[in-house]
């Protein structure tokens, strides 16, 4: 399972920086290939212009299309998802998530903004043709709090909540896969119909 992180924070260091990557050592911990891409890091000029032919643009693009499975991650500003990841989501084909597992998280200076998840990135998630949006995890800043040595701590209830998070990820995709390679998907029962 091909696993790409994305990270829409402006910041090099940031508690979504530091959310998104307890995420990807979980999912390395389940065994899954992950990846990192830090929006921050393409060319600004090619993404504000919209320039495709840019390589920086162009491996991004390429590495979301490889993707079995995307974990997104922005601060929340002004109750919406951050401006570099809008406009990088805007760069990806109308189906660039298509047939994709996404699980979005955020991180906010307080709870009143947990519903941008919610109601301002799930629906351009769902547009981009994500075959299954999880649900997803906010955390505030006092859930992720800077420690001595310049990492971040996360707050137990928030790590439990990730660690059930990764364990649905891997959960879904893992039936996916097996339901594309042949075998049948699990049936609810009360769609079993016999006759006798």
């Amino acid at each position: 399972m091909s696993v790409l992180l994305i990270a829409g924070s402006p910041s090099e260091r940031s508690r979504t920086a530091a959310f998104l990557d307890a995420a990807g050592q979980r999912l390395e911990t389940r065994g899954a290939l992950v990846n990192r891409l830090r929006v921050r890091d393409l060319s600004p000029q090619a993404l504000l212009l919209a320039d495709f032919g840019h390589p920086s643009i162009s491996q991004a693009i390429g590495r979301v299309a490889r993707a079995d499975v995307i974990v997104v991650a922005t601060p929340v500003y002004k109750a919406a998802y951050s401006g570099v990841l809008k406009v990088f989501l805007d760069l990806l084909p109308q189906d660039g998530f298509k047939g994709k597992t996404v699980l979005p998280l955020a991180t906010g200076g307080s709870p009143n903004h947990m519903l941008a998840l919610d109601y301002s990135l799930r629906p351009v998630l769902q547009s981009l043709g994500a075959k299954n949006i999880l649900p997803g995890i906010y955390a505030t800043d006092a859930q992720v709090t800077p420690t001595e040595d310049g990492s971040f701590h996360l707050a137990p209830d928030i790590s439990a909540r990730l660690d059930e998070a990764v364990h649905l990820l891997i959960t879904e995709t893992l039936q996916t896969g097996l339901a594309h390679a042949g075998r049948f998907a699990p049936v609810h029962f009360s769609q079993v119909r016999c006759s006798v």
